[in-house]
C-alpha cells in the first residue's frame, strides 16, 4: 500500500527546504500542512525561544480508532552543515545531493516515511491506536529539542524513533556521553623578541592532549578531542586556547572515569606549567562537564523490540538488535521512561557531501513502520 512515487515525491519536497538546526521553521510549515490534512492536532511549543531558533517541537497528535495504548513515533526536522541549497539528484533509484552539500536524509527520509505511513493509514481507513508524533528541532547539536520537549504533555510510554541507516535492525543499546570544554590561560609575548616572557596555553593544552588515549577505549567507551580554537598570529605566544572533546560509553562508570582523566590531564598539565614558569597563577584551565545525554538499554525481550521483531517477521525480514555508538532524542524519551528503539531507514554516509539513501530502502522502513502500526492497533506491544 506504500505509495513509492508519493513517498519520492514527499522526501524531495522536504530536502529542498533549507533546515540546519535553529532554522526549521519552513520546513515545519510544510509538515504542519500534511499533518492537518490528515486531521492531526498539531501544537509547536516553546522549545525554539528557549534554544533561539525560529520554531519550537512540532507534536502532531492521533486519537486513532482502537483502544491500543498510545504510540510515539519521532524524527528530527534539522539538519547539519553544509545544508543549504540542497539540491537532490535521483539516480538508478538512489538519491543524492550534487555534492556540494549533504542530501538530508538525516533524518528527513524519516519524516518522510512517517508522512507516508499516515496517509496510507487515513486514505484506507485502517485501524490504528493512538499516536503522538514528536518532530524535533536542534537534535544535531545536542538533542536540545528533545531536552526542551515538556514531557508532561507527552502520554505515551513506549514508541519509535526513525534516526538510523539499517532498515532491518533496531537499535535498543546507545551510550550516555559527557561534552567537556577546557580553557587554558597562558601568557601572552612577542614570540621573536621575548618568547620567554610568554607562556604557551597551546602548549599546555598540547601536553594534556598527549596524555589522553584518544579514539576507542574499550568496546562500551569512546574518547574524542574534536575542537582546538587559540592564537592570534605566528609571532605571538598565544595567551589562550580552548579545546573541546567528548566521552561516550555504554559503562556510566567508565563515563565517569575517562572523563575524570580527561579533567586531570588539563589540571596536571597545567600545574606543570605553573611549576616551570614560576608563577603561582599562570597557566591556569577552566573546565566545563556537561552530561549530554544518558544511555539508554531496553531488553531485548522488551514489548515493543518484540513487536518490531513481529512485524518484520509478517514481512518476510528478519529483525535484529542493534547497539550504537551515536545519541538520538530516543535517549533523552528514554530518560524520561519512555522506552524507545531505533528505526532505519536505509541513509548512509550522513554528514557528508557523500549522503545517500534508496528508495526502496525507505519504501522497506515504510512498509515496516506500517505493519507496527497495524500489530499496535491489535493489541500487540500493549
Amino acid at each position: 500500500m506504500i505509495n513509492r512515487e508519493r513517498l519520492a515525491e514527499t522526501f524531495t519536497a522536504l530536502v529542498k527546504i533549507d533546515s540546519v538546526s535553529k532554522e526549521e521553521g519552513e520546513v515545519s510549515k510544510m509538515i504542519q500542512g500534511m499533518l492537518a490534512s490528515l486531521g492531526a492536532d498539531i501544537v509547536i511549543d516553546d522549545a525554539g525561544e528557549k534554544i533561539g531558533g525560529d520554531t519550537g517541537n512540532l507534536i502532531a497528535r492521533f486519537k486513532g480508532n482502537t483502544e491500543a495504548a498510545t504510540l510515539l513515533l519521532n524524527a528530527h526536522m534539522d539538519t547539519v552543515e553544509p545544508g543549504r541549497g540542497i539540491v537532490p539528484v535521483f539516480t538508478d533509484g538512489v538519491f543524492t545531493s550534487q555534492g556540494d552539500t549533504i542530501l538530508g536524509a538525516d533524518d528527513k527520509s524519516a519524516i518522510a516515511i512517517i508522512l507516508e505511513v499516515l496517509k496510507v493509514v487515513g486514505e484506507n481507513n485502517l485501524a490504528c491506536g493512538p499516536l503522538e508524533v514528536v518532530f524535533t528541532i536542534c537534535e544535531e547539536i545536542g538533542l536540545l529539542g528533545a531536552k526542551y520537549l515538556d514531557f508532561n504533555t507527552i502520554s505515551a510510554n513506549y514508541g519509535f524513533a526513525l534516526d538510523s541507516a539499517d532498515t532491518r535492525g533496531v537499535v535498543t543499546r546507545a551510550p550516555s556521553a559527557n561534552h567537556l570544554e577546557f580553557t587554558v590561560h597562558g601568557k601572552e609575548a612577542h614570540a621573536g623578541a621575548a618568547p620567554e616572557k610568554g607562556i604557551n596555553a597551546i602548549q599546555i593544552a598540547g601536553k594534556a592532549i598527549a596524555d589522553l588515549d584518544l579514539g576507542r577505549i574499550d568496546a562500551e567507551t569512546t574518547c574524542n578531542i574534536g575542537v582546538i580554537e587559540g592564537g592570534l598570529a605566528t609571532n605571538i605566544v598565544p595567551n589562550l586556547v580552548k579545546v573541546k572533546g567528548e566521552v561516550r560509553s555504554h559503562d556510566d562508570e567508565k563515563l565517569a572515569a575517562v572523563t575524570k582523566k580527561m579533567v586531570s590531564a588539563f589540571s596536571n598539565a597545567a600545574a606543570a606549567g605553573r611549576e616551570k614558569s614560576g608563577d603561582t597563577e599562570i597557566p591556569h584551565v577552566d573546565t566545563l562537564v556537561e552530561h549530554e545525554f544518558t544511555r539508554t538499554h531496553i531488553p531485548e525481550d522488551h514489548p515493543m523490540i518484540a513487536l518490531a521483531v513481529k512485524a518484520a517477521g509478517n514481512l518476510d525480514r528478519t529483525m535484529t538488535c542493534k547497539t550504537t555508538g551515536g545519541g538520538a532524542d530516543a535517549n533523552v524519551f528514554f530518560q524520561h521512561g519512555i522506552v524507545t528503539g531505533v528505526l532505519g531507514t536505509g541513509m548512509q554516509n550522513m554528514h557528508t557531501a557523500n549522503e545517500s539513501v534508496r528508495l526502496d530502502a525507505m519504501v522497506d522502513a515504510a512498509e515496516l513502520l506500517l505493519e507496527i502500526l497495524r500489530l499496535h492497533a491489535q493489541g500487540d506491544g500493549s
